[in-house]
């Protein structure tokens, strides 16, 4: 059967998305790798983990406004498929592949998630699980988990087709491109990934790809090494065994009670791969050319919290899974530098194995490694999987020949500024859209279109801040230098900027950023009365605005002690708004902040659930 690639169209029940937040996320992003402890680290290790870290999520948008009722919805799809693998992309949601199923035996290589349930995962907050995922930007769920990207047919290396993906990573200013292709007669679903700095200075790169894997009771994680990274959210990180450690064996991910991450340490010159097998040997293996040097494996665990967070991503009874990844770097608290003007390219590949069950759950760790080795170089030799590599290289730069889908129109804006040449990764023109207009404006006239009330998506490079400095003054333009300025660092003159609109007429969106500074800089009561006014001025601003606004200034109102005011601004909100599970919580805070305990317990009894509770959160104590 020779290779195809067809659209398709997936039924599946899905929770709503909602709408971007459309206030600028001001507030430092929330690391769960802050402030860990480690010692005895290797050089490179420390100094990339001290290289870059991601300070603001600007200028990406929030996605918090989703929710957790399902309905049967149709997913936009597109299927590779040959004799032995089929394959089902989802463009539209990161370019995840949902599922990848070896036809002769019919086994589901990945664990494909019945349901699409966001939750509060990404960098930028909606994510979803399941299936292989493609994780740039930073460390964490990238912020395109749920985003369209653009996707093409293009000629694959052995002169079929492949499904080209890529779009413009906003978080670090950097194109990427996913290849993916099923050579005629294979076993294995080759990926070729390549991402390109084609500015005058160099970028902090992270790239993990993030495989699901059903979990059973045998299930076991292996890969070519006799140590690992391990970090287990009490914020430190620490070189252990492998296999066992602590008294348990760590590579089942069911012999674990706790959540925790482990990061492999691979020697130089072992092959790269990482395998999730059964209790009778069989699985999915990964496997990538040397560049691609990180291994992991992520488990839940069989705690409470570990089985409470599978039920939330997924449907109960359907099973457990876990996640084997690949990255840039040994761990994900490293970014990796990208010199101006080049590029990380690296060829990946998946498929299924079939090792010896009594080596595989043997007690002699090397002797289980070296089977799965060795069956792997039976079925993807390193040498072939190396000249495909090569081979890839010289189609990378291919152009589409049929566009799938289409992605967002940034990219082509970052081509229009920088006169960027970027073969096969076209951004057309075509793609520019309602967000762009302004800043196309601002590009071509050195004028920001200063139209509407509420201002669209800021932009924050050092390129653009420059413009806007020499742009004619304006409410616009002065807010948008503001949430630039605020990005580099230059707070203060980010709140003259953000005073500066607001005597120039734009009322709710200044006095919001200048009550988020305060409240990032330290002036509780500033910061809450800026917010009542803001909210009183926002009363005819578009209904996701509002909730936002409402959301950071009733937390506002709270920290500095008023609470009466914080329950008129929850009051004022739409009725379906205060249903939602975040209203209801910051209603029963509201209670308990007014002292009126038993009826924020009442709340709590009588039921309700936050769609975007994140891992780890807490609340202030009242």
């Amino acid at each position: 059967m020779a290779t195809t690639i067809r659209r398709a169209v997936l039924t599946l029940p899905a929770a709503s998305l909602g709408p971007e937040n459309p206030l600028p996320p001001l507030a430092a992003p929330r690391d769960v790798h802050a402030g860990v402890r480690h010692a005895d680290l290797p050089d490179d290790m420390a100094r990339q983990m001290r290289y870059a870290p991601l300070r603001s999520l600007l200028p990406v948008r929030r996605r918090d406004d989703y929710g957790r009722e399902r309905v049967p919805a149709d997913v936009d799809a597109v299927v590779l498929e040959n004799d032995r693998l089929r394959v089902t992309v989802l463009p539209s949601l990161g370019g995840r592949v949902h599922s990848l199923v070896h036809k002769p035996t019919g086994r589901s290589l990945v664990y494909s998630n019945p349901v699409l349930q966001p939750a509060g995962f990404a960098l930028n907050g909606a994510w979803f699980s399941g299936g292989i995922e493609w994780n740039t930007g930073a460390t964490g769920h990238g912020a395109l988990s749920v985003a369209p990207l653009h996707a093409a047919r293009v000629p694959a290396p052995d002169g079929g087709d492949m499904l080209r993906l890529w779009e413009w990573e906003r978080l670090r200013d950097l194109p990427f491109q996913v290849d993916l292709w099923l050579p005629d007669g294979s076993d294995f679903l080759y990926a070729g990934i390549r991402v390109r700095n084609p500015h005058d200075r160099p970028a902090p790169v992270y790239w993990w790809s993030n495989t699901a894997v059903p979990e059973g009771p045998r299930t076991r994680v292996l890969a070519p090494a006799d140590a690992a990274w391990h970090f287990g959210y009490e914020r430190s990180l620490r070189r252990v065994p492998v296999p066992e450690w602590d008294g348990a064996d760590r590579t089942y991910p069911l012999g674990c009670e706790g959540h925790a991450d482990y990061f492999y340490d691979l020697p130089d010159g072992e092959r790269r791969w990482i395998a999730s097998l059964d209790e009778d040997g069989h699985g999915l293996v990964q496997t990538s050319t040397d560049l691609l040097r990180g291994r992991k494996l992520f488990l839940w665990g069989t705690g409470e919290a570990g089985r409470r967070w599978q039920e939330w991503l997924t449907e109960p009874g359907t099973g457990g899974y876990a996640e084997i990844q690949a990255g840039l770097a040994r761990t994900q608290l490293e970014h990796v530098r990208l010199e101006a003007g080049g590029e990380f390219a690296w060829l990946e590949a998946y498929g299924p194995l079939a090792a010896d069950p009594a080596a595989v759950h043997g007690s002699d760790w090397r002797a289980a490694c070296g089977e799965v080795a060795g069956r792997l170089e039976a079925a993807l030799p390193r040498a072939a999987f190396d000249a495909a590599h090569a081979a890839w290289r010289l189609y990378a730069d291919h152009e589409p020949k049929d566009f799938l889908t289409t992605g967002s129109g940034w990219g082509a804006l970052e081509v229009e500024r920088g006169g960027l040449s970027l073969p096969g990764t076209p951004f057309p023109a075509t793609t520019l859209g309602e967000e762009q207009q302004p800043w196309l404006g601002l590009l071509r006239t050195g004028s920001l279109g200063e139209e509407g009330t509420e201002p669209g998506p800021s932009l924050v490079s050092p390129r653009w801040r420059e413009l806007l400095e020499t742009a004619p003054p304006g409410p616009h333009a002065a807010y948008h230098l503001g949430v630039a300025q605020w990005h580099a660092g230059d707070r203060s003159q980010a709140v003259r900027s953000w005073e500066c609109a607001l005597r120039s007429g734009m009322t709710w969106p200044a006095l919001r950023a200048l009550a988020a500074a305060d409240a990032e800089t330290g002036h509780p009561e500033r910061a809450a009365e800026r917010y009542a006014r803001a909210v009183e001025e926002a009363r005819g601003a578009s209904r996701p605005a509002r909730a936002a606004l409402a959301r950071e200034a009733i937390t506002a109102l709270l920290a500095a002690g008023r609470a009466d005011d914080a329950a008129a601004v929850l009051e004022g909100l739409h009725p379906a708004t205060r249903r939602q599970g975040r209203f209801r919580l910051l209603q029963a805070r509201i209670l308990q902040a007014q002292g009126r305990d038993a009826a924020a317990r009442a709340l709590f009894d009588e039921g309700f659930e936050v769609p975007d509770l994140c891992e780890g959160e807490t609340l202030p104590r009242p």
